[in-house]
């Protein structure tokens, strides 16, 4: 599975899921952009990088605003000459909420971040994938896309959205050589994970509910994305891979 020479930039990489996979893209020989709200977060995923000897830069992003997105891409070309894979993974989490309760804000946020930033992305970055030839585009959706739980309403829309947004730009960009996967991830052991157990569910009692007996760590998602990345998975495209322990069974 070789990343090797690949240009990648991955949202939301300061930090989780987004680190674990900026840092193995790097390690596999991948140049990798490194973007996230996070300034300092991101610089220090670089450093992290740099450390074990390889290629990274930074960029500061509002994952949600379409003039910071076309800048990480233009950055990533500028600096590497090309843009070979694209991993929407930034989102932020919904404290448990009746669906009545959920505030008009808090519901823009969630999709602007989770779903917009995904359009975002492929707007920008399908123009030069299709230059070049081809490219990869990886989006980070959720279990709760497919196993929605109380609480989640704004989250699970968003979620949702993701996977089939991704079915609808694998089917459109086919032609163009650009393969388009979703990855949808149990419960992960990162900072975020503190925001889903406000409903009265505990980190051990969410491991419970995993018939592989624990919740995923950030590498379990990483090594996902760059399988899904790779050369190996070239005829995959459109679907939605459940890095889940057995959950949505």
């Amino acid at each position: 599975m070789t990343v090797s020479d690949k240009v990648v930039a991955v949202t939301g990489a300061g930090a989780g899921m987004g680190r674990a996979t900026a840092e193995l893209f790097a390690e596999r020989g991948a140049s990798v952009v490194v973007v996230d709200l996070d300034e300092d977060a991101a610089a220090e995923t670089v450093d992290r990088i740099a450390a074990d000897g390889g290629e990274a830069t930074a960029v500061r992003a509002d994952v949600s605003d379409a003039d910071d997105v076309e800048g990480f891409v233009e950055h990533a070309v500028d600096t590497y000459g090309r843009l070979d894979v694209l991993h929407n993974n930034a989102g932020v989490p919904q404290r448990s909420t009746p669906v009545e309760d959920v505030t008009e804000e808090t519901w823009d946020r969630i999709q602007d971040v989770n779903l917009k930033s995904a359009f975002l992305g492929a707007k920008f970055a399908v123009p030069r994938m299709r230059e070049q030839g081809g490219g990869v585009i990886l989006n980070t959706a959720s279990t709760a896309a497919i196993r929605p739980r109380n609480g989640l309403s704004a989250y699970c829309a968003s979620k949702g959205g993701m996977v089939t947004l991704t079915k609808q730009l694998a089917h459109e960009l086919a032609a163009d050589d650009v393969r388009v996967n979703a990855i949808c991830p149990v419960a992960t052991d990162t900072e975020m994970l503190p925001e889903f157990t406000s409903d009265g569910l505990t980190v051990d009692e969410m491991a419970a509910t995993i018939p592989l007996g624990r919740l995923a760590e950030p590498e379990d998602v990483a090594q996902a994305a760059a399988f899904l990345a790779s050369d190996d998975a070239e005829m995959i495209t459109g679907t939605a891979l459940e890095v889940d322990g057995g959950r949505d069974l």
